[in-house]
């Protein structure tokens, strides 16, 4: 048996586990916008080293290409990253979803439990006989149908008989 007070506490938990997580994805949104910065810083960087390529330096050429493949690097790594926070994101709202539907109906089913406790025995009698009656109401429907199917087969039957009785007055008429 859950009680009310089981079910709020797995609420709360459930309401704090939500909240570590969006802590958490504000965590990673903060490192991501600081691999942002230092993409643009890199940049920059390489921008600069450029510039100096191109004036004709060939010393620091290895240096500007290795910068390059940093860039290109921290850029794939903070892809993949985005890529998986969001995985993890979907995986832990889907989570959170399906524990928040769980607890709300076990909310319903203790709510229903706490209202019939509270119903006098009149009302309890009556709930019970309502759904006796609602079984039996099922049961003369489709008795009721059999027996409109019975009550037709028998009135074409009738009037088959009735045709053929008129057919043989129509002959001893004729003879």
């Amino acid at each position: 048996v859950v009680t009310r007070d089981d079910v709020e506490e797995s609420l709360k938990e459930v309401f704090q586990f939500v909240k570590d997580k969006e802590q958490l994805l504000q965590d990673l949104r903060s490192q991501i916008e600081e691999t942002k910065k230092r993409i643009s810083e890199k940049q920059r960087e390489r921008d600069y080293w450029l510039e100096y390529k191109n004036v004709g330096s060939k010393i620091h050429a290895e240096k500007i290409s290795s910068l390059e493949k940093d860039i290109a690097e921290v850029k794939y790594e903070l892809e993949r990253t985005e890529e998986y926070y969001r995985e993890a994101l979907k995986v832990v709202r889907e989570e959170n979803q399906k524990l928040f539907d769980r607890h709300m109906k076990l909310l319903s089913e203790e709510a229903l439990k706490n209202a019939v406790g509270y119903l006098d025995k009149n009302c309890r009698r009556e709930i019970e006989e309502n759904e006796w009656l609602k079984e039996e109401v099922k049961i003369y429907r489709k008795e009721e149908n059999d027996l409109k199917a019975s009550v037709q087969l028998l009135e074409e039957e009738n009037t088959s008989l009735v045709a053929k009785l008129i057919d043989i007055k129509l002959q001893h008429l004729k003879v």
